[in-house]
């Protein structure tokens, strides 16, 4: 995978991936696109559910009977759920789906995060993130990137997005304003990275795909300094 260097000119900095824990397959799920973390619970999309588990003992807590093909987001209240064309706006109590809007890619969206009010959703192709108004779908800015975009987080302020390219998939740490590659943590080969969710301390949460898996990889050190 080729990366933008930093506005320095300098190379973006290279670690392998720890993963220090691995959740599902889950049941009847054939793969899982988005995940987010509600600050107690994971929620994973796999398709034709939203599936929550703890992260402690890994114990199934809801699941939720609704279209979730790509990127999921909580704001603090509520889940958000790439469907097809459309995001939806979820009661995570009920699985009622509140609201809709339109998703940027028509169709071909894949992260989704919530940050400073707004949802960030990932253009996989496109190799674009799009900043969007929640109540209309509304595209407020772009950031371009020189990879395949799926999962998207903010860490502490940091844009992280994961790629997934043939065998090859990597966490990135990219500049907000140029798209320039900061940091890179490599994945093992094989090991895809669908979905991307920070949990607010040490942790990324990290859809599998089709190995209807979730993986918890720790933040690097660096991100903290």
């Amino acid at each position: 995978m080729s990366s933008k260097t930093g506005q320095d000119g300098h190379k973006p900095t290279v670690q392998a991936a720890e993963i220090v824990r691995e959740y599902g397959p889950f049941a009847d799920a054939k793969q899982v696109a988005g995940v987010t973390h509600d600050g107690q619970r994971v929620w994973a999309a796999t398709g034709a559910a939203l599936v929550a588990f703890d992260p402690g003992s890994s114990e199934t807590t809801r699941t939720l009977a609704c279209a979730s093909d790509a990127g999921t987001a909580f704001d603090g209240k509520h889940l958000y759920q790439i469907a097809e064309a459309r995001i939806d706006k979820i009661d995570p109590a009920t699985g009622k789906v509140l609201a809709s809007i339109p998703a940027p890619g028509h169709g071909s969206d894949s992260g989704l995060t919530w940050a400073e009010g707004s949802l960030w959703v990932g253009q996989y192709r496109d190799r674009k993130i799009h900043q969007i108004d929640p109540a209309t779908g509304a595209v407020i800015r772009s950031i371009e990137s020189n990879s395949f975009v799926t999962g998207v987080t903010w860490v502490d302020g940091e844009l992280w997005h994961a790629t997934w390219e043939g065998d090859e998939s990597e966490l990135r740490h990219i500049d907000p304003h140029s798209g320039a590659v900061l940091e890179r943590l490599e994945m093992p080969r094989g090991t895809g990275v669908s979905g991307l969710e920070w949990d607010g301390a040490d942790l990324f949460y990290c859809g599998g795909g089709p190995s209807g898996k979730v993986r918890a990889v720790r933040r690097p050190k660096s991100v903290r300094s």
